[in-house]
């Protein structure tokens, strides 16, 4: 397939552990049910989705178990098995749904066992090549958690590991007990305060996977994105992943949707470049 054909090509590359992607990912929170609860309206839809991305470009597609619960994971395996050599899945864990408006911690090393030997089962794998720890768990050591999964690793359920919602010091604390390739933080244009974490990502060679890279619509609504993208011919959705791009040789952004239409659109951004002007006006601190 040309490099026209796969846009989010255009982003480069960039490592998790010894594992080369695509620097423009995708997220596949938003195949399952509205509010990211039960089965979307339309599976075959929602494959068709998660197949073009992997047309478009995208070598690096991103889900958890809570999303859906356990809907994501099913459909990438219904869209994309027996999933191309290039393509890397990465999954999560440490977050359960016992409603539809609830997102529970749950760092015991005894559910993460169950949530690995789930995501295994339901992503049809042997090994999952980037499993990240969902959100820190108040009740359970940081570090207890972190260590139920270097040992999955070492029993080779899990190739590399990330981390998701930390702090800088959260992020130092998982470094001690197992090498750790990507953080999952939220960050965008509007909302920038993980900052202190991309830095600790960018001096230790780790990926950083922004979520919300669109800030869930509202750094669409920025007057600064407006003008830029309409300085440029581009969407706002499109600036604001191209700034991520833009920021940090670390990023690696994760834009998602449901729309084919939308994930054509979010491809194309790896396309855009960014002028000093431009960063200037949308900020780089």
């Amino acid at each position: 397939m040309s490099d026209a054909a796969r846009p989010a090509a255009a982003a480069g590359s960039i490592q998790l552990g010894d594992l080369t992607v695509n620097r423009l990912g995708f997220g596949a929170m938003r195949v399952a049910g509205p509010d990211i609860w039960g089965e979307p309206r339309d599976r075959a839809a929602m494959r068709k989705v998660l197949a073009r991305a992997f047309e478009l470009g995208h070598t690096f597609i991103d889900t958890a178990d809570s999303y859906g619960p356990d809907v994501s994971e099913r459909l990438i395996a219904e869209a994309l098995f027996p999933y191309p050599k290039e393509l890397v899945i990465g999954t999560k864990g440490g977050l359960t749904r016992p409603s539809r408006h609830r997102w529970d911690e749950d760092g015991r090393p005894e559910h993460l066992r169950r949530a690995v030997e789930g995501s295994l089962k339901k992503l049809r794998l042997e090994r999952i090549d980037l499993y990240q720890f969902h959100a820190p768990d108040p009740k359970v050591p940081y570090a207890e958690s972190l260590g139920a999964l270097a040992e999955l690793q070492r029993a080779g359920k899990i190739r590399h590991l990330g981390v998701s919602n930390v702090d800088a010091r959260q992020l130092e604390v998982a470094r001690r007990v197992a090498p750790i390739v990507s953080v999952q933080n939220e960050y965008n244009i509007e909302s920038r305060e993980s900052g202190d974490v991309l830095a600790a990502c960018e001096k230790a060679g780790i990926a950083f996977i922004p979520w919300y890279p669109i800030g869930a619509g509202r750094a669409l609504r920025a007057a600064r994105v407006k003008r830029v993208a309409a300085r440029l011919g581009a969407t706002p959705a499109q600036v604001a992943i191209a700034w991520l791009l833009a920021r940090s040789r670390v990023m690696l952004p994760i834009p998602g949707t449901g729309s084919l239409a939308h994930a054509e659109e979010n491809a194309a951004a790896a396309t855009l470049e960014l002028g000093a002007q431009d960063m200037t006006e949308l900020g780089t601190d």
